[in-house]
């Protein structure tokens, strides 16, 4: 499925920290007048710079996800009627499964529906993510201030402070980190389970970097905009037309990639065909009068939220009867 692209969504936003955080740096450095745990830093805007590294956001962010999948889905594969739309929300664990060898001998469309719900959006081994996030730089909004702490190793047995065990750490306790998550080719369900990780972070559930359960890797997110584009589509009028073929919508409609794939001899990866929702978003031409693009922007009722909760519409379709999301 990656040979080609249906759909493509990108959501611009802020991390601002609400308490300390610190993304650790992978090694110690010469320089003795630095901490023992040193913020990771990169070169950015012409100077060394702290950030929040992407792998790190992504790990975070998948380990959620998989949290959510198994509290309302199963933790491992169904054995009664594997096809059967009412047996496809689960998780494995991606340290621990041991199918990915068998996967490799498998056609790329049969893993894929055999993967977990959560790796067939982050990837495995077998398959390739979906998901991508940008490393995320602080920018200049809200001034970012870098202080250092001190902490002490505390003996598992007794519960005392390890004498001599004293060491220090950075934090930042205050900026704008900026970054971008790109998801293609995407179900609108898979849209909606990242809006219901982002909603949770954003509402301290979970946090990232070190020392979360010390009351670290608390955030806040700003949403910038959100943009879902069709880059196959044309607009004529009032309508959104598939170039190529005879499908069409209206030009208010948010589209999952089964939408684009009519027909088992296009949709060999089985994406949902009916997945689609009306928006209070008017279709554009996107850059260079080629594709269609719908753009929310903010944080109203006409911003990036209005679009997860269409999204997530379409997830509770996935749900066992009775479960609500």
């Amino acid at each position: 499925m990656h040979k080609r692209l249906v759909n493509h969504c990108t959501i611009d936003f802020s991390i601002i920290p609400v308490g300390p955080i610190l993304i650790k740096s992978g090694k110690e450095g010469a320089d003795p007048t630095k901490p023992n745990m040193e913020f990771v830093e990169t070169y950015h805007a012409g100077g060394r710079s702290v950030y929040l590294p992407g792998s790190s956001l992504k790990g975070a962010i998948r380990a959620h996800a998989e949290r959510i999948v198994r509290t309302v889905g199963s933790d491992k594969r169904p054995t009664l009627d594997p096809e059967s739309d009412k047996f496809t929300l689960w998780a494995d664990d991606p340290l621990k499964n041991e199918n990915y060898e068998y996967y490799k001998k498998l056609p790329s469309a049969e893993i894929y529906k055999q993967s977990s719900f959560t790796d067939q959006i982050f990837g495995n081994t077998s398959i390739a993510s979906r998901f991508r996030i940008q490393d995320a730089y602080p920018t200049t909004s809200i001034p970012l201030k870098i202080e250092e702490r001190n902490g002490v190793a505390i003996d598992r047995v007794f519960g005392s402070a390890v004498r001599g065990a004293l060491f220090n750490y950075e934090v930042c306790t205050s900026g704008d980190f900026r970054t971008k998550i790109h998801l293609k080719n995407f179900s609108l369900a898979q849209l909606g389970l990242i809006g219901l990780v982002l909603r949770d972070l954003d509402d301290g559930w979970f946090g990232i970097g070190f020392a979360k359960s010390r009351g670290m890797g608390t955030v806040k997110l700003q949403y910038h905009s959100a943009v879902v584009q069709y880059p196959g589509c044309e607009l004529r009028g009032d309508q959104i037309y598939a170039i190529g073929k005879e499908l069409n919508w209206p030009n208010t409609f948010l589209l999952g990639a089964g939408e684009f794939l009519p027909g088992k001899d296009e949709n060999h990866y089985k994406f949902p065909v009916d997945d689609k929702q009306d928006t209070i978003i008017t279709a554009e031409n996107m850059s260079y009068g080629f594709g269609v693009q719908l753009t929310w922007k903010g944080e109203d009722e006409r911003g990036v939220p209005d679009l997860f909760e269409r999204a997530v519409r379409q997830w509770r379709e996935l749900l066992p009867k009775g479960v609500n999301a």
